[in-house]
């Protein structure tokens, strides 16, 4: 089994995605550029109750977004783990990641479990839209 890297297609609501799963370890994080190009959305993973790494969670959005291949993508944050009692709220987490500050950018933060499955549906019907409003 590979670590990291994981590609699937998934349809959503008519519209066909190719989603490349990048892994978050530390030893892979420099390969993430090799999947930039073509990039239409990026959908960041944030643990919610993990305070401690929100800094390094930002650093590395931060990083990322200046990327040129990725100037035009929108950007959907997952504040997962919602579901534990530590996590931060959605606003906490947006504003940890600085994304109030993204004024060139489309981004929607979204409540997620992935172990419940909430907040999943919400968050990609509205990708959805953000992508066909561009058509």
């Amino acid at each position: 089994m590979a670590i990291g890297f994981n590609v699937e297609t998934v349809t959503c609501r008519n519209l066909k995605f190719q989603v490349w799963d990048l892994g978050g370890q530390t030893s892979i994080r420099p390969y993430w550029r090799c999947y930039y190009s073509n990039t239409d959305a990026v959908i960041y993973v944030v643990d919610s109750s993990d305070r401690d790494r929100m800094g390094i969670s930002k650093s590395e959005l931060v990083a990322m977004l200046e990327e040129e291949e990725l100037k035009k993508a929108i950007l959907v944050v997952f504040a997962n783990k919602q579901d534990m009692e530590q996590a931060m709220t959605p606003t906490e987490v947006a504003n940890s990641l600085g994304l109030p500050a993204l004024k060139d950018r489309k981004w929607q933060i979204f409540k997620t479990s992935a172990t419940k499955g909430t907040g999943l549906d919400e968050a990609m019907d509205w990708l959805v839209e953000a992508l066909k409003s561009r058509q």
